[in-house]
C-alpha cells in the first residue's frame, strides 16, 4: 500500500524527532487531503493514536502511516521530503497529481479533484 505516499529518509528522520519531542512515539502519522486553501485542496499531516475503519495503513522507515480512502487516489505517488538550508528546514510535498498550486505551495488541485477554494 505504500504507493500512496513515499517518505524520504530525511523526512522520516525529522518525523521521528517530532514524535519524540511531542511524546507521540508509537503514534500513527496521518496524511490526508481536505478542501480549502486558495487553490481548492490542502494537505493535512499530523499524529493520531487510532486507526479508522476505512484507513489504508503502511509503514516506512519504522513510521506507521495512515491514509484515508478518499485521500488515497489524490495522494498516489506523492513524495514527502525534508530539506535543510541556512534559513532553516521544512517539509516539501511533491504530488504528481497536482495540476495547479498556490504561490505558497500549501494548496493544490488535481485534474479530477478541484476541492473548495478559499480566500488567501
Amino acid at each position: 500500500m505504500s504507493e500512496f505516499v513515499m517518505l524520504t529518509e530525511a523526512a522520516a528522520f525529522q518525523i521521528k524527532d517530532m514524535m519524540r519531542e511531542n511524546e507521540e512515539e508509537g503514534a500513527y502519522l496521518r496524511i490526508g487531503v481536505k478542501g480549502g486553501g486558495c487553490t481548492g485542496l490542502s494537505y493535512g499531516i499530523g499524529f493520531e493514536q487510532e486507526k479508522q475503519e476505512d484507513d489504508h495503513e503502511f509503514e516506512q522507515f519504522g513510521i506507521r502511516i495512515l491514509v484515508d480512502k478518499d485521500s488515497a487516489p489524490i495522494l498516489k505517488g506523492t513524495k514527502i521530503d525534508y530539506k535543510q538550508s541556512m534559513l532553516g528546514g521544512g517539509f516539501t510535498i511533491d504530488n504528481p497529481n497536482a495540476i495547479a498550486s498556490c504561490g505558497c505551495g500549501a494548496s493544490f488541485r488535481t485534474a479530477t479533484h478541484a476541492g473548495t477554494p478559499e480566500e488567501c
